[in-house]
């Protein structure tokens, strides 16, 4: 059964109030926990949020770590695909469909190498940001040209100009890229801010066959955390470096 967003979700993030065909999926294709070093989302606080959001699939991209994905694969009400942001020279680079965890210090193309060897897809995030850790665009064509690149993050909802997120979903277009949207979420209620609505699917392989037919969703959202009184859990068992 369809789960329906919760009134408050549909007041952070109206778009969550959209119908959604049958058949289809909300998938956010960037979000960050507290297994990542600047963000303190709780597995309670970030299956609340999904809930509320009715999020369907979740890929959880933290920095340096899949450890956080890979335990929250069995405990959150919706699918998780596990990728990684990683730090790579002058930008940052995301795996997703990861089944390891990708090791600090390498370089762009060896990253890239790298997810593909794991049968993961590359993914660059907030491209052309200049207020965010995004690569340089002459290494982004150089990922292109060597065929490195799967897809490109045209709405990343942390980003304010919306002719950033234009550019970068042109360029993935005109690039045979498949365009995906995420909200970035490093807090709670950002949940929601921006996904793809997708026809379903089970695996990588799926999903790329699956994202062409689907849409960007979402808005820009980038309020700070609503206090609450919360004990943050220990992440001792963060990947090590």
């Amino acid at each position: 059964m369809r789960r329906t967003p919760s009134p408050a979700a549909i007041e952070r993030h109206p778009h969550l109030g959209d119908p959604l065909p049958d058949g289809w999926v909300r998938v956010d294709c960037h979000s960050h926990t507290m297994w990542s070093g600047d963000c303190t989302t709780t597995p309670d606080e970030l299956a609340e949020a999904v809930e509320a959001a009715a999020i369907d699939v979740l890929c959880i991209t933290d920095h340096n770590a899949v450890a956080g994905a890979q335990k929250l694969a069995d405990e959150l009400p919706c699918r998780v695909v596990v990728g990684e942001e990683l730090r790579v020279g002058s930008g940052e680079i995301i795996g997703l469909f990861l089944t390891e965890r990708l090791p600090g210090g390498i370089g762009l193309l060896e990253a890239a190498r790298r997810i593909r060897d794991q049968g993961g897809l590359v993914y660059i995030p907030h491209p052309f940001d200049p207020m965010r850790n995004c690569l340089r665009a002459d290494d982004i064509d150089l990922l292109v040209a060597e065929g490195l690149v799967d897809g490109i993050e045209g709405r990343n909802s942390k980003t304010s100009l919306e002719s950033l997120n234009r550019k970068a979903e042109e360029y993935g277009r005109a690039n045979g890229l498949f365009v995906g949207a995420g909200s970035d979420a490093h807090v709670p209620d950002a949940i929601g801010a921006g996904y793809v609505e997708m026809p379903d699917f089970e695996d990588a392989a799926g999903f790329l066959a699956a994202i062409g037919d689907g849409r960007i969703v979402g808005h820009h959202f980038d309020k700070p955390r609503r206090w609450t009184p919360r004990i943050v859990p220990s992440v001792a068992n963060r990947d090590p470096a």
